[in-house]
Formats: structure tokens, sequence, C-alpha cells
């Protein structure tokens, strides 16, 4: 549409969603064309109440106190759905219907994270045009404030008074930032955003960002522009989403020279990515030595499998349980000073 930032460059070949859509034709990872979703919540892993046995029995083996999901998506209701009707659709990205697993009202969705066990999560959004983030963080602010164990998110965009909108969020609370490189087609190394980064890395407020090409590569994904900000703000708390799919080798290279570089698990290694955008086994050791920076994300409730496969995709890698448990929980409580 042509309110829709974006270039031929990073247009989808296909025709794409309205504006207000166009942000799940982006996230997550796509299906080949074809290709079976998992089973949803009354598939084998069972239904939700026995969804939520399991889950609980999975962190409750590893001698943990519950869950922190750093990638959770909350936002407005009517933004939610039209994410929802695009995924219905079967839009040009996917391919293929994706079915939300968790398709509840607000409330509910909630319950389910709190039945699972996870303690801590997080409202993932973001704009993908000027004149939107600081509506979403206005709304975000309300969610964090009626929903304690929400660790409170806000967003940006480069425009005009993002730096003051942002150090507002700062000072309101936020906790954490999601950045969409890909939705907003946007460069992170814009110069309306440097203060910012600067801003956010004095005040050690992470970042979760969707860097990575998948499913759809975009004109500033990808590990180089990320690298040219991490070059200029070191101590830039920066946490890559999906692990940087599918450039995942460059994505731990960056994790490696850069210290407060971190990854989250979302959707990486399930059976629906591993048939797009499989992770090298060749990587599994660099994968293992870089288990303090790697944490839980799952992308609830846009998910087309059960939220207890994710959690079964990490055990299967055999990292062993300690892995598990910084993962799962140890490495996002240290982050976020989670009690």
């Amino acid at each position: 549409m042509s309110d829709h930032p974006e270039t031929e460059a990073n247009r989808p070949t296909a025709p794409c969603c309205s504006p207000d859509t166009a942000e799940a034709a982006r996230e997550g990872t796509a299906a080949p064309t074809g290709s079976p979703a998992q089973d949803g919540p009354e598939g084998p892993e069972g239904s939700e109440g026995s969804e939520a046995v399991a889950v609980r029995a999975f962190w409750t083996r590893l001698g943990l106190p519950g869950l922190i999901d750093v990638h959770t998506h909350f936002m407005p209701e009517r933004v939610l759905e039209k994410v929802w009707a695009y995924f219905d659709s079967a839009g040009p990205l996917t391919g293929m219907a994706w079915p939300i697993t968790y398709r509840e009202e607000e409330g509910r969705r909630v319950a389910l994270l709190r039945e699972f066990g996870v303690r801590s999560f997080t409202s993932m959004l973001y704009p993908h045009k000027p004149g939107m983030a600081e509506w979403l963080n206005g709304w975000a602010a309300d969610f964090a404030a009626r929903t304690p164990d929400c660790l409170r998110t806000a967003t940006l965009f480069p425009e005009e008074g993002v730096e003051r909108y942002v150090r507002a969020a700062v000072e309101g609370g936020a906790r954490v930032f999601k950045s969409h490189v890909q939705v907003g087609a946007y460069d992170p190394g814009d110069a309306l955003l440097d203060p910012v980064w600067g801003l956010l890395a004095e005040a050690r407020v992470p970042v979760v960002m969707h860097c990575g090409s998948g499913p759809a590569p975009g004109k500033h994904t990808g590990p180089g522009p990320v690298g040219s900000i991490l070059a200029r703000h070191p101590r830039l708390p920066l946490i890559v989403a999906h692990m940087g799919m599918p450039e995942y080798t460059d994505f731990l290279d960056l994790a490696q020279r850069h210290e407060e570089v971190r990854l989250d698990t979302t959707m990486a290694f399930t059976d629906f990515s591993e048939r797009l955008s499989p992770f090298p086994a060749a990587e599994r050791a660099r994968l293992a030595d870089l288990g303090d920076r790697v944490l839980l994300g799952t992308d609830f409730p846009n998910i087309p499998y059960p939220y207890l496969h994710q959690l079964r995709a990490l055990e299967r890698l055999d990292m062993g349980d300690d892995w598990l448990r910084a993962v799962c929980h140890g490495n996002a409580a240290a982050l976020f000073s989670v009690p």
C-alpha cells in the first residue's frame, strides 16, 4: 500500500498485505509451500490443559521455578486481529495456511502463559511507519501496569522525536525494546537512531531486534547493519530474534565478538523452521559455548504448533540440563533482574 515504507529492494515478490498487517508477513519464519504445520494444542501433544502439565513437568525436572520467555506478542486487539487475518489468508511470505495455535482473547492468553509457568514475558510490538511507535508504547505501558508479570516493553522508529519518546519510555520503566528492521524497512544505523542506541546502552535496557533475513530478506536485514551500530555502541544489550535466522553463523560471530549480544530461540530448532532454515550442525559446539547468551523466546501466541514443541526442540539439541536451565530461565533472570 502507498503508506507502507517499502522499497523495490525489499518488497515481496507477491502483493503484500495492508500496512497494518505488514508486520505479520515478516514476523516469525515462513514455511515452504505445501509443508504441513505442526499439530495444534489438540494434536498429539495434548489439550491445553495437558500441555500445561507437560510444560510444567519440563521445567520442574530441571529444578527451575518456571520459565522466562523474552519473545511473546501482546498488542492492541485490532492490530492483532489484522495480524491473524494475514496468517489466515496464507499470504505471500508464508505460502500456506498458518494456523494460530493460541487464538484466544487477551485475558486467556495471559492465563495460558501463567498456566505454563512462564514467570516473566514480553509484549513485543513494533511500528511499520512514522507516528505509530509512541502510541504503541502507551498501550504497552498500560498492558504492563495491569499485567505485572509482563516485562514492560516499548518500541521505536527512525523519526523526528524518537529520542524523546524512547527516553520517556525508559524513564517510565520500560525494561525491553523491540526493533523490527524487516517490518519497519529501516536501517538500524539511521542517524536518527544513533542517540537512541547510545541512550539504551547507557541505561542498560535490552533491545530485541528482528534483524535476520528470515522469512524474506529486506534491504537492511543481515549482520552488516547491526554490526555497524555495535561498532559505535558495543555496550548495547542486543538480543537477536530468531537466532538471526537464516544467518545463524554470522550472528553467532557477532555474539562472540560482542559480549552484550545475545540470541533468542524464537521458532529456531522447531520442525516448522528446520524444514526451511535448518540450524547448521557445524555450529552446535558454538551454540553450547554461548549458552550464557541464549534466551528462550517462542513467538506465542502466533505460532503454528504447541508451545511445548519449542521446549522439546531445545531439549532434543542434547546440550545438557545446565544449558537448558540457563536458556529457559537463568540467562533472562540475570539480564532482567527477575527475583
